[in-house]
């Protein structure tokens, strides 16, 4: 039987490059993976497959920059205590245009610290973001909301492997320049190869030309499935080809990839969000980094960032360099605060219009 832990040393060299390092799209990614670790192409497509099928990976998938295809935001959630769990639930298992659903906490009670439900939203374009967190808070029993649509994206991956040896302090060279969200139409026939090309792969698809039954699902060539996908990178639509860890719960025997999961926040003064998204976006240990308009409720923060760990401590400590290196810089920061996850679950959101007025008509047919 082959390993099946993520910190086994060859599953390691492994998810060390296939959790977030193989950006675009690419024809044969098991190739390039293997490349890159120095690990056999047939030892690659084995392992991985071994994982996904006992968990330790939840999914492999090709990512896409979803914040251009529909409108994107955090959204936190003031639900009535007895109904958190509850409305964890619906938005977990019966939103499909909801993604990662977690439970934050703050360390005292302080701005924002009764927004306790916190989930990731896209809509796709043509339909609103207002109406469907308001669809929401009549279906889950919610009191109020806050939208928090992404202005600029810095830092955006995983990685959690090669994240565990990372120093509080290291920090790429020069600053993270700012992606921005730019929305992007598609025609039916692109839609089509790209609905193909986003589904997550089983077990039994690992294996060398997993594009071809891709472009078989969409009825298109191979050349024409590789045409369309190529045309999508250039247009800054695809993301990376990623196999995702389980970070959030342990493995059949009890080994975690992460412990705790904290929601950086930093309030600094208008017109400086770009700069300090940069200098925030730098340090390695990030997953995320967004310049996101929380408004007064949560005291103006308007630079979130996102951190993954074993030790709680140790996440503090990262915390503690990125705020040493903001005043090195002579950013000012008014305001700063740390929500920890708790229960969470992660899906990737739907953007297909398609599928979203299909749902529509379901969960709320006099609307639809």
């Amino acid at each position: 039987m082959l390993p099946v832990e993520h910190d086994d040393p060859i599953n390691a060299k492994i998810l060390a490059i296939s959790e977030d390092k193989i950006e675009g799209f690419v024809r044969e990614p098991f190739e390039e993976i293997a490349r890159r670790s120095g690990v056999e192409v047939d030892v690659v497509m084995a392992r991985i497959a071994a994982m996904l099928r006992a968990g330790t990976i939840r999914r492999v998938r090709q990512t896409l920059l979803a914040t251009n295809l529909a409108d994107g935001a955090l959204v936190a959630w003031k639900v009535p205590e007895d109904k958190i769990n509850s409305a964890f639930d619906w938005m977990f298992q019966r939103d499909p245009f909801s993604g990662h659903v977690v439970v934050r906490s703050t360390d005292t009670v302080s701005a924002g610290s009764e927004y306790k439900l916190w989930t990731t939203l896209k809509v796709p374009h043509g339909f609103s973001l207002q109406k469907h967190c308001e669809l929401l808070t009549q279906k889950v029993g919610a009191e109020k909301f806050r939208i928090m649509p992404a202005k600029g994206i810095f830092t955006l991956g995983v990685g959690h492997v090669r994240r565990k040896t990372i120093e509080p302090g290291e920090k790429a060279d020069v600053p993270a320049k700012m992606i921005r969200v730019e929305v992007v139409d598609l025609g039916e026939h692109e839609w089509n190869v790209l609905l193909a090309l986003k589904r997550e792969f089983a077990p039994e698809e690992i294996r060398p030309n997993l594009w071809q039954s891709r472009a078989k699902e969409a009825e298109v060539s191979s050349d024409e499935f590789y045409r369309v996908a190529e045309d999508l990178g250039a247009r800054k639509i695809i993301g990376r080809f990623s196999t995702f860890l389980e970070h959030v719960k342990p493995s059949q025997t009890g080994v975690r990839v992460t412990r705790f999961n904290a929601l950086f926040h930093w309030a600094v003064p208008s017109g400086r969000e770009i700069e300090t998204g940069g200098e925030v976006g730098r340090h390695h240990i990030l997953t995320h980094c967004y310049w996101r308009e929380a408004g007064p409720e949560f005291k103006n923060v308007n630079i979130m960032a996102v951190a993954h760990g074993t030790d709680k401590q140790r996440l503090l400590d990262h915390k503690a360099a990125i705020d040493r290196h903001l005043q090195s810089c002579g950013i000012p920061v008014s305001y700063t605060n740390i929500f920890w996850g708790g229960r969470s679950e992660i899906k990737p959101s739907e953007i297909s219009p398609k599928v979203y007025r299909e749902w529509i008509r379901q969960i709320d047919p006099q609307t639809a």
